[in-house]
């Protein structure tokens, strides 16, 4: 039995309805200065040079038992600076104001470069070898095993440099993208918003005046973005720098590496090709009609002619107030248990071990995620837990990242992650049970109205939004490359033309608006990530008619393709549940399950209203 973690910071006396919900790292290590965490590196380090002393210079000539037995033994010294980089990342992420948690960051980082390098000549050498060879190779059963993760790495072939240049850009991504990304977390997490209400004026942290936006005075909601607004132009000088700074980063090394555009490096890392991604965003923009058509039904549920930005959360009549943490974790974990004990099971663990971190503090990261470590251990989630229903939401949304993790570390540490394209699978399946279960036990139509229009709003976020934030990203990175370093006022004007056509007349985005981008960290950390979340969105939403037609016999099954975590591509881990995300009419059958809410939201007003 560990022993608990003290938490990062002090409990703050506004830290919301998860006070004193911090997680228990001891699992990974005792503290920042547990001996251990450099014993890791260390014994990594020695392992590489071992591992390259025997096979630098002979990956070609590996028979198929051998090469399958080098894999093994890289991904075994793999595990001890695997353990050591999540631990100083979920250190950092649950307060990056202390500045030990930063060096810590900085020395893992430093060390891993260092390890890294030492085994670069494997992955460059396996590249290498003639295609034929490389064919006979992976046809072996003796690689079965290991078949998925060495073909995934030869389609990097035409990308890779020569080991120096490799070398050298692992290192200096160091001073570079890696620092850029730190500094903006520790920039977001410390920035304060200054927010007047009933005459009290409350200094608050992102995650909380996000929070406001939900709320049910329109007087408030307005002053909340006002408020974000200042906040975020106090440092968007700073901010702007960063993201051009990052972006002109990934133009050189687009160009180094030979890549046709800025999301190529990103559509090879997620397994699906250019035109399945276009196919995607394309069928999701042709439906921007069906977003303007609810968010007018939005404003005349809310008395109002016309929405403005900040009324796009606004709570419809009859949502329910705030949830408790405690609630939160029985209506999750309900819903789960419905659908599968398995899944209910291993969720319940995230509360019983404390591996969840979800109150707020100053200097923690906003957002949430949850983090895979080692297979040997378990995931973490970090939550900011304000207590609307969004919020119970996304505790269903990071727990389904929490099982899926879980459930596929049996895949060994280079295979239990997923692209990200199918690592919302679990995530957003997790959402809609959680509404479905909210649904079928509320018998209030106002409420079940509420409900509806809720999720209809996230999944409108989930779809339509990060296909607008894709095609900024897309516009940003043209417009570096093409016009130079950026102005603040350009970010704002490529951000508002990305945000306002899936609006089209509903919804008026307003200047203020405008600096809204400056607080995305997936523009910064995770180019092009933004197009996985609306793939998962709706490739749920075929998972969710499948188990419709097929029932209970179709739980297990999920499982599998959750247990199977990244052993196989995208397209061929969903034809194990029957799905075919190669058919560009794929994504019309989830759009068209969103355009069947928005007609149920409809015919409920009308009820309603009678």
């Amino acid at each position: 039995m560990t022993q608990p973690f003290a938490p990062p910071v002090e409990t703050s006396p506004d830290a919301g309805p998860a006070a004193g919900v911090c997680w228990n790292l001891a699992d990974l290590y005792a503290g920042p200065d547990d001996p251990a965490i450099d014993a890791d590196l260390a014994r990594s380090l020695d392992a590489a040079r071992t591992f390259a002393a025997r096979y630098r210079g002979c990956v070609d000539s590996l028979g198929a038992a051998d090469l399958a037995a080098a894999v093994d033994a890289l991904e075994a010294l793999d595990e001890p600076v695997a353990r050591a980089r999540a631990y100083a990342g979920l250190l950092f992420a649950a307060d990056t104001s202390a500045p030990r948690h930063g060096a810590l960051l900085q020395h893992v980082q430093e060390r891993g470069s260092e390890i890294r390098n030492e085994i670069l000549f494997f992955e460059l050498e396996w590249v290498a070898v003639p295609e034929d060879a490389a064919e006979r190779l992976l046809a072996d059963p003796a690689l079965a095993r290991r078949r998925h993760f060495l073909a995934a790495a030869r389609r990097w072939r035409p990308h890779v440099l020569s080991e120096p240049e490799e070398r050298l850009l692992e290192e200096t991504a160091n001073t570079g993208r890696r620092a850029f990304s730190r500094l903006f977390d520790e920039i977001l997490a410390g920035l304060r918003f200054r927010l007047e209400v009933d005459g009290q004026v409350h200094d608050l942290g992102e995650e909380e005046v996000l929070a406001k936006l939900h709320e049910p005075s329109r007087a408030l909601r307005k002053a909340a973005a006002e408020s974000l607004t200042v906040g975020l132009r106090a440092s968007a000088r700073t901010i702007g720098f960063v993201f051009n700074t990052l972006l002109q980063d990934k133009a050189t090394q687009d160009r180094l590496r030979r890549f046709a555009s800025p999301a190529s490096e990103r559509h090879l890392a997620n397994e699906i090709d250019t035109a399945s991604v276009d196919a995607l965003l394309g069928a999701c923009e042709r439906r921007h009609a069906l977003v303007a058509r609810y968010y007018r039904l939005k404003a005349r549920l809310l008395g109002l002619e016309t929405l403005a930005d900040y009324d796009r959360y606004a709570p419809i009549p009859g949502e329910a107030g705030t949830r408790g943490f405690e609630e939160a974790r029985r209506i999750v974990l309900d819903a789960y248990a419905d659908f599968s004990p398995e899944m209910a099971r291993v969720a319940g663990e995230f509360f019983d071990q404390r591996w969840i971190d979800a109150e707020l503090r100053p200097g923690k990261r906003g957002g949430a995620f949850s983090a895979s470590t080692t297979p040997q251990l378990h995931p973490y989630v970090l939550l900011n837990y304000t207590g609307n229903l969004r919020d119970v939401m996304t505790l269903a949304h990071e727990l389904g990242h929490g099982v899926h993790q879980s459930l596929a570390r049996v895949q060994g540490l280079f295979e239990q992650d997923t692209p990200l394209t199918t690592a919302e699978t679990a995530s957003v399946f997790g959402e809609m049970l959680v509404f479905r279960r909210l649904l079928r036990d509320e018998h209030d139509p106002k409420v079940r109205l509420a409900l509806l229009c809720g999720k209809l709003e996230d999944a409108f976020a989930t779809v339509f939004r990060q296909v607008a934030m894709t095609r900024f990203e897309e516009k940003v990175h043209a417009a570096r490359r093409s016009e130079g370093e950026l102005a603040l006022e350009r970010f704002n004007e490529l951000w508002l033309a990305s945000n306002q056509p899936m609006f089209g007349d509903s919804v008026q985005l307003g200047d203020d608006y405008g600096w809204w981008w400056l607080y995305i960290p997936h523009f910064v950390h995770s180019p092009f990530y933004c197009y996985a979340y609306a793939f998962g969105e709706l490739l749920v939403l075929a998972l969710l008619r499948r188990y419709d037609e097929e029932g209970d016999a179709f739980v297990p099954r999920y499982l599998d393709l959750l247990r199977a975590g990244g052993s196989d591509t995208p397209p061929a881990l969903l034809r194990r549940v029957g799905l075919d995300i190669t058919d560009p009419a794929f994504w019309d059958g989830g759009l068209a399950l969103l355009e069947e809410l928005v007609a149920d939201a409809e015919r409920l007003a009308a009820d309603t209203r009678a």
